[in-house]
């Protein structure tokens, strides 16, 4: 499915955004995990998150998805009928249905219900962003078999998956029917090498279909693959936001880790 969107305008405008933590288990010290990062995303870019350990990667999927607050600034989305939303504000209703059809989030670990079977699991977010059942389950099934879930294995509950099976029904979820902005914490760490070519190749797929991807690997190759535009990350500030092609050979492997 192809999506007709306007691509000149951005549709995520990150601007100013701060975040800490309080340890109220240790001292009561706050942690700045994020100061003052600004950035947009466009239609159909992909854009690769970089910075060591510690550098705010995660932190700022989340903020973004909205699994946490905000400290200070604004995390402004596009809807589809140019309307112009701050994620930080709206309620928890209303997060909870933007992420149904407008944005998605696939981590390393796959949460579900331990009896819900795979292809219902996948099933279903095709369902939650507007495919009806029987589509929905047809393309679970076409999106399981091209990251390689064997058919025997649709049916069993998730909870019996080997850890490389789990992370691979994770991504199948987040990508059918793709929501307009997709967030991507280290999808393919698990992986074995041919099973993380097959998502690879899917993941790439996504910037036809106009999707626009924030991402966080762990290795330079899926990023030297995937990304159009790369963001690397320091101490929780942005200090470079360039090409691909500019930014790759300034990066190290220490820029790519967890």
């Amino acid at each position: 499915m192809t999506m007709t969107m306007n691509k000149t305008l951005p549709i995520l405008d990150v601007k100013n955004v701060s975040k800490s933590f309080t340890l109220h288990n240790i001292d009561g010290r706050t942690v700045t995990a994020l100061e003052d990062a600004s950035f947009v995303v466009h239609p159909g870019e992909h854009v690769s998150l970089a910075g060591s350990s510690g550098a705010g990667k995660s932190t700022l999927l989340r903020l973004i998805y909205r699994t946490y607050s905000i400290t200070a600034g604004s995390v402004s989305f596009r809807l589809a009928n140019d309307e112009w939303v701050d994620i930080a504000q709206l309620s928890d209703a209303e997060v909870i249905a933007l992420r149904g059809r407008e944005i998605g989030y696939v981590s390393q670990f796959l949460h579900a219900q331990p009896r819900r079977s795979v292809i219902d699991l996948v099933a279903r977010a095709g369902v939650s962003r507007g495919m009806s059942t029987a589509d929905a389950h047809e393309q679970a099934g076409y999106s399981l078999a091209r990251l390689g879930i064997s058919r025997t294995l649709w049916d069993v509950h998730t909870s019996v998956l080997s850890g490389g099976e789990k992370q691979r029904v994770n991504i199948a979820a987040g990508l059918i029917s793709p929501p307009r902005l997709l967030l991507l914490d280290e999808p393919v760490s698990a992986l074995d090498p041919e099973n993380r070519e097959r998502a690879i190749e899917v993941i790439a797929d996504l910037s036809d279909q106009g999707v626009a991807v924030l991402a966080v690997f762990h290795d330079l190759d899926a990023i030297s693959r995937l990304a159009s535009r790369i963001i690397l990350m320091s101490r929780g500030s942005v200090v470079t936001d360039g090409p691909v092609d500019q930014v790759l050979p300034q990066l190290t492997p220490g820029d790519v880790q967890p």
